[in-house]
């Protein structure tokens, strides 16, 4: 009776179910990162106990009803909730959740902690951060996303370089720039080539050869505290780039493809009124006319970027592997100016011996091709030529025909109404004088992983970075005589590039008591690093043999073909980190690093120990907060680390001439060197809100940088062997400075999020000592109205320029209808901004994203030696407006007479204040700048309705440095002439800064 009762039962609940219309639910989950499927996610009908789980390629299948509500949760990622409709299958894309992974975070030597333990400021950029609007460069996608990160993009056009410095400049003579790693290992970031005020061109930088797409992360460890385990090459901050790896389970292939149109956003501001007088270059005519103006917009093309990835990824639980190809073809505003890029990554993990030893390996090789950079300065710069043409000519005349046959010569020569020291015809420059640049690299690495004990680990690791480089420069027959042979001139330089580096690293993490944590590093490193090795020619002046023939059998013998400047440096270091946990609230932190440097051999200096030490208290944990308090800690650091030493300091050598001699050395050998020394203290605040959706981190740093590298010249009684200067450890420089990062997320439903985040920034610079120099200065070079020097109690980037001469009233004074101006240069300002700030944006609503960047640089100055020469040659809209009111109101006095000057001729004006070492105060102008930087619209596609096997699909409009909100100078002032040191926020014939728009489609299958 008991059995017939319960299968009664069973039987009428078990067919409750269909009469309430159960069915089967199906479909795949994935990750949100990169679509790959997610095995063992627990999937439940919200308040029954009917669940399920995905398989290793992540589809499950549950029963549920209509209305039902089907809950997903991963441990690291956020949980979803979704409700059953018509639909029998429901695709998932979860998302990661930092707060409960414990955000933990990528460090020194590839080592991941929990963010909370740290004791010095860190930020991460995640990779659709990096990659979300496709510029080629991934390190321009960072303005503005981090606190303290200042970042320059060459104005070369495709394949330039950019500049990066964390927390202000710190080597008067050295680099400033951060060391950068992939995956634990140090990688080469060499530039090439850099532009002066008279020209030179952009010869890009290592990081081009990283693709944007394998990253996963980028960790910026912006002190020297974050920083102490990587020695010398750690002083001024680490950016470190964690790569994608293969993830178990089912094969994902993904297409990333984007094409996005490039356009000036500005030109200078022109004339097109008045030209010249007769045969003159300048147009000073004071008769009005309607000249051609479209050919100055016509130069200018559109440019074209085409970028695309594959990857695929997958593997099992013993064996991952990750392959991906990239490829770059983008065209820059300038005719001819193109870049080609293609790289390949493999990237692939063993687990053996029951996953105890993990082997891992990769490789990544980049392929580059640049075309015709744009040159910055005077020289050999189209731009010169094509806004200084007088404007009574047809310009036609010679765009069209650039080039004429010369039948005394029997070659093509260049089409120009004038044989000018700095003008040339623009389509001539690009068409007749080629430049181009390549670039192989190959990164390959291997490390073993060996689990001693669940406690002990060791970790071995061995990379080989190894670059080679072409440069090749032909100048036509009857090109710029001032810097070419009648007969044309060749330069051509190949190099390459090597980097060896090793390390063995043992790891020690246990729980000493319930109370108590201990975590320890201990390891030894070895880099071998070769600098330049190759050869090289450049004939200049001395020309060629026979006209327009480019090869080593066509030069001159006084042209010596030369090795190139090459050296090898070799680093070893031993270092150790230990971390004492309390009670997961209080932590303290010791690092320190012995390192042993060949570029100190002969000194006796050769071995220096860096020390740091850091705590961090959890406050939060150690005292009853406020219910809007969900997290809150202090930190503090300090740290003591040297710079690097620059390499041919110690004994320098004698060089090569071009014409076949020797250069001899006048350096005397530096044999009591002392490395830089930068000692760095760090205060800092982490505070978190209403569940975190509040946020915000402060801190305060204070670097100083002491025993600089400096040159001076010789007393009499030095001065033997014929050496005229020599190197001393002198000087001091600081750096201190807030960073500020506040994050929000104002509004979350199930529908609609808007996170935002603001990062703001104050670096101030101060030369304390310069050294035992009389006059307390160094000139780092001077450009005809312009000079960059270093001055006691000064800056980095102070500004001097020649300056209009005033009596005690402030006015102008005048001689001979002329103004004066200073006999030497003076201070009018700084380069660097007083502060920035980076305001960026999230938006989603259902499957729509929205993200948009706002960027902003408050406070310092920017030069522009380009409207000074335009103004000179009366090409300027100032000139001509200035013609059309009669004349320039001024206030000036004349010196002799006394009498006042209240209106001046507009050519007198102009030509004495303009042109070359003109009165360069005039043509100073306030660096502030807002920007719209980065803008992306996106829709993720319901692959479920395509019949497709897709897994994920999305679709968007991306943008970047669309429009200025505003701006004072008239050029753009974050668009670097060079990324060297000392030449930040100089204008000299610059491109155009541009703006770029496109769509990208990224799928998974």
């Amino acid at each position: 009776m008991v059995k017939k009762l319960l299968l009664f039962f069973v039987l009428v609940f078990g067919a409750y179910p269909l009469l309430a219309q159960s069915k089967t639910v199906t479909g795949t989950v994935t990750d949100a990162t990169d679509g790959s499927p997610l095995p063992g996610v627990n999937v439940l009908v919200q308040g029954t106990t009917t669940g399920s789980q995905t398989d290793f390629d992540g589809n499950y299948s549950i029963e549920a009803e209509s209305g039902n509500v089907l809950v997903f949760s991963f441990l690291g990622m956020k949980t979803q909730s979704v409700t059953v409709g018509a639909s029998n299958t429901i695709n998932v894309s979860m998302q990661e959740d930092a707060e409960q992974l414990g955000e933990v975070v990528v460090t020194a030597l590839g080592i991941k902690r929990e963010e909370k333990t740290l004791t010095y400021a860190q930020q991460t950029v995640r990779a659709d951060e990096l990659t979300a609007t496709r510029d080629p460069n991934f390190m321009n996608s960072i303005s503005g996303k981090a606190a303290g990160v200042e970042i320059k993009k060459s104005s070369s056009g495709a394949g330039g370089s950019t500049r990066i410095v964390l927390r202000g400049n710190k080597s008067l003579s050295g680099d400033s720039s951060p060391l950068f790693v992939i995956d634990g290992i140090p990688m080469a970031n060499n530039k090439g080539g850099q532009p002066g005020m008279w020209g030179g061109v952009d010869s890009g930088d290592g990081l081009s050869a990283i693709n944007p797409d394998d990253i996963e992360s980028i960790s910026i460890l912006k002190g020297s505290n974050a920083a102490v385990l990587y020695g010398s090459q750690g002083a001024n901050g680490v950016v470190v780039i964690t790569t994608k790896a293969g993830k178990s389970g089912k094969t994902t292939v993904s297409l990333n493809s984007g094409y996005t149109f490039e356009h000036y956003l500005e030109l200078p501001d022109l004339q097109f009124k008045y030209g010249a007088n007769g045969n003159a270059k300048e147009s000073w005519s004071t008769t009005p006319g309607d000249y051609q103006s479209s050919y100055v917009e016509e130069f200018f093309q559109t440019g074209h970027n085409f970028n695309n990835t594959v990857t695929i990824s997958g593997g099992n639980d013993k064996t991952t592997a990750y392959f991906s190809y990239g490829n770059i073809t983008a065209s820059g505003i300038t005719p001819e100016n193109k870049y080609q890029k293609n790289n390949f990554t493999f990237k692939q993990s063993t687990k053996m011996f029951n996953d105890k030893v993990t082997v891992t390996s990769s490789v990544l090789m980049a392929l580059e091709e640049t075309k015709n950079r744009l040159p910055a300065g005077y020289y050999l710069n189209p731009l010169t030529g094509l806004y200084m043409f007088p404007r009574q000519r047809n310009f036609y005349d010679f765009k069209n025909n650039y080039e004429v046959f010369d039948n005394d010569r029997n070659l093509f020569a260049q089409n120009w109404f004038v044989v000018d020291h700095h003008q040339s015809n623009p389509y001539w420059i690009v068409n007749k004088q080629p430049k181009t640049d390549e670039s192989k690299r190959i990164i390959g690495s291997l490390s073993l992983d060996y689990e001693i004990s669940e406690k002990l680990k060791l970790q071995v690791r061995g990379n080989y970075d190894y670059a080679v480089k072409e440069f090749e420069q032909q100048h036509a027959a009857t090109s710029n005589s001032t810097n070419v042979h009648p007969k044309g001139a060749w330069d051509y330089r190949k190099y390459d590039d090597q980097l060896v580096y090793t390390d063995a690293i043992l790891s020690y993490d246990t729980d000493l008591s319930d109370s108590f944590s201990l975590n320890g590093v201990l390891g030894a490193s070895y880099q071998k690093t070769v600098y330049g090795d190759g050869v090289s020619v450049g004939t200049g002046t001395i020309g060629l043999l026979y006209p327009n023939e480019f090869n080593f059998q066509n030069l001159p013998t006084n042209v010596q073909v030369s090795s190139t400047y090459d050296g090898s440096v070799i680093k070893q270091g031993a270092f150790a980190n230990l971390q004492l946990g309390f009670k997961e609230m209080l932590f303290l932190d010791l690092s320190g690093r012995n390192d042993w440097a060949s570029t100190l051999a002969l000194t006796g200096n050769d071995s220096y120990f860096y020390p740091s030490v850091g705590i961090t208290g959890i406050l939060s944990e150690m005292f009853t907060m406020p219910e809007a308090v969900s997290f809150g800690k202090l930190r503090a650091s300090y740290t003591q680390v040297g710079n690097e030493v620059p390499f041919n300091r110690i004994n320098p050598q004698n060089t090569i001439a071009g014409n076949g001699g020797v250069d001899r050395n006048t350096v005397k050998p530096f044999l009591d060197a002392k490395p830089e020394i930068i000692t760095s203290l760090e205060f800092g605040a982490d505070w978190r809100f209403f569940q975190n959706r509040l946020g915000l981190d402060i801190t305060y740093y204070s670097l100083t940088s002491k025993d600089q590298f400096i040159q001076v010249p010789l007393l009499q009684s030095e001065s033997e062997g014929g050496y005229t200067t020599k190197f001393i450890n002198a000087g001091e420089i600081t750096n201190k400075g807030w960073e500020i990062t506040l994050s929000a997320t104002p509004v979350q439903t199930d529908d609609f999020q808007w996170v935002t985040a603001f990062n703001f920034t104050n670096n101030t610079n101060e030369i304390v000592d310069i050294g035992p120099d009389d006059d307390k200065v160094i000139n780092l070079g001077s450009s005809e109205g312009y000079q960059s020097k270093l001055v006691e109690g000064g800056a980095f980037n102070d500004l001097y320029v020649l300056k209009f001469l005033r009596n005690d009233q402030g006015q102008i004074l005048f001689d001979a209808g002329k103004p004066l101006r200073t006999p030497t240069t003076e201070l009018v300002g700084n380069l660097d901004p007083d502060w920035t700030l980076g305001w960026n944006n999230n938006f989603s609503y259902k499957r729509f994203t929205l993200g948009m960047q706002i960027n902003g640089k408050f406070g310092g100055n920017v030069f522009s030696q380009t409207e000074s020469m335009l103004d000179g040659a009366g090409v300027s809209q100032r000139t001509a407006d200035a013609r059309d009111a009669g004349g320039v109101t001024v206030n000036g006095v004349d010196q002799t007479s006394g009498a006042a000057i209240t209106t001046v001729d507009a050519e007198t004006w102009f030509r004495a204040i303009g042109d070359r070492n003109g009165v360069g105060e005039a043509y100073v102008y306030d660096r502030t700048n807002i920007r719209v930087n980065q803008l992306s619209l996106g829709y993720n596609i319901d692959v479920s309705k395509l019949g497709l096997p897709i897994s994920a699909a999305s679709l968007s409009f991306i943008g970047n440095n669309l429009f200025y909100i505003y701006k004072d100078a008239p050029f753009d002032p974050e668009l670097a002439m060079s990324t060297n040191q000392n030449a930040q926020g100089l204008d000299n014939f610059n491109l155009p800064s541009t703006g770029t728009y496109g769509f990208n489609l990224k799928v998974t299958f």
